[in-house]
């Protein structure tokens, strides 16, 4: 991939599931993005951050909103983000065909609410989303 091959340094971090469904979505984020942050090759100078709010790290970082539209560095770090996200769910898709994460991937579409109906709720799916919440109360 052309923006591994040329970046400085890069890394992908998760947050769990247990872990997004006790911090909350917004707080893992941060968790994810910190635990990019510390794993990278080269130290960074500043962090730059798409949004709001920035993770809790050493260095100096600035949240930029809609950064991925304005700074290359930020736009690069979306789309490594995305690609790994869309593997993921792609692998997903192998363990649990089922809920049909190959072309949803993970966004809570008819499709994807209707496969969660018909089949319930995996270890995958966040206990804290409304509709997986609203599943697991009915069982």
């Amino acid at each position: 991939m052309q923006i591994k091959d040329a970046a400085l340094a890069w890394s992908i971090a998760w947050a769990t599931v247990e872990e997004i469904d006790e911090l909350n979505i917004l707080r893992a984020s941060l968790l994810a993005m910190k635990r990019a942050v510390e794993t990278l090759s080269v130290a960074p100078q500043r962090v730059l951050v798409d949004g709001t709010f920035c993770p809790d790290v050493t260095v100096s970082s600035e949240a930029i909103v809609k950064g991925d539209a304005k700074i290359a560095s930020i736009s690069a770090a979306s789309i490594l983000a995305k690609t790994a996200r869309d593997a993921l769910m792609l692998e997903l898709h192998g363990r649990f065909p089922q809920y049909g994460f190959d072309h949803h991937k993970g966004y809570p579409t008819a499709v994807h609410l209707a496969a969660l109906r018909v089949h319930g709720v995996s270890e995958v799916h966040r206990r804290s989303f409304g509709p997986v919440r609203v599943l697991l109360l009915d069982q």
